[in-house]
């Protein structure tokens, strides 16, 4: 991801501290620890050949990477549904891939939709996207709508009428990357619109726009996008900041997290997950897989 990218010798210089708890979360948050809490952790792709050997069997072709990803990870920030529209029966391939495994498939809506002219033209194409991925089932996880760099408040009526026009049981989550979005008055207005439909609201932590690691929760869901930076020293303390923001929402009622590592050298991904998970673990008493290196150790 290139959004908020900065020069590797600059990062020293970012503060990546997360902002303060807004006092709106706790309209979505209960106040206490639910008893049924789910944390998917994963990337964007399934296609990284550098994992071949690594995560992956040496041999594996590239039409068995999925299996195997699904061997080592719990979800996928699926992003090439927003290049193409899938047909159900690759859907319903895919699903089938990730059997009886608690996984879940979080599909970007569609540049079409997203990217190209006015959201109000777009609800029937919207409703075609929507009855191809309902081929996954039960694997189904979140869909989140990335709007475009340009999409700013002077669209609200657009992005309103559009949210509106959406099933409210749909699991959605939108990502925003207009800076004024993240003023105070802006923030406010789209906490209201997504509370009152039931959407969640995109956290991207990314070096270069801070703005845009918010921490609002509009629902008692999180969707986390974390650019990381290929292993620079920076990933982890910041991955330590968010162990300690996440166990604060567990404890508050949290009772979905989906937290997505990108980086620029993929396959260096499995080492930043398995860190993420053994803190994770260690911090709130959990017990999630991580990735499991074929050769060599992690750390």
């Amino acid at each position: 991801m290139d959004f908020g990218k900065i020069p590797y010798t600059s990062l020293d210089k970012i503060d990546f501290g997360l902002p303060p708890e807004p006092e709106e979360n706790k309209l979505v948050l209960p106040g206490q620890r639910t008893a049924s809490q789910k944390i998917y952790v994963g990337c964007p792709r399934w296609g990284v050949k550098e994992w071949i050997g690594k995560l992956y069997p040496k041999g594996t072709a590239d039409a068995h990477f999925l299996d195997e990803y699904v061997k080592q990870f719990n979800c996928i920030e699926l992003n090439s549904t927003f290049y193409n529209l899938y047909d159900e029966a690759t859907i319903a391939k895919w699903a089938a891939k990730a059997g009886a495994v608690d996984f879940k498939f979080c599909p970007k809506v569609f540049q079409g939709i997203s990217h190209e002219g006015s959201l109000t033209e777009k609800l029937p194409l919207m409703h075609a996207f929507e009855k191809s991925i309902a081929a996954f089932g039960e694997h189904l996880g979140p869909l989140f709508l990335q709007l475009s760099d340009g999409f700013g408040p002077q669209r609200k009526k657009e992005l309103q009428y559009f949210i509106h026009a959406l099933p409210t049981a749909m699991n959605l989550f939108v990502e925003l990357r207009h800076p004024a979005w993240f003023e105070a008055k802006e923030m406010e207005w789209l906490g209201d619109l997504l509370r009152a439909v039931n959407k969640g609201l995109v956290i991207t932590d990314t070096a270069g726009r801070r703005d845009a690691c918010h921490m609002h929760l509009t629902i008692p869901k999180a969707f986390v996008r974390f650019v990381s930076n290929n292993l620079h020293p920076t990933d982890y303390t910041r991955i330590d900041d968010w162990i300690k923001r996440i166990n604060d929402w567990l404890n508050k009622g949290l009772q979905e997290l989906y937290f997505i590592v990108h980086m620029a050298e993929e396959k260096h991904s499995p080492e930043l997950v398995s860190y993420f998970v053994d803190k994770l673990n260690a911090a709130c008493g959990l017990h999630l897989k991580k990735p499991f290196l074929i050769q060599g150790e992690l750390f």
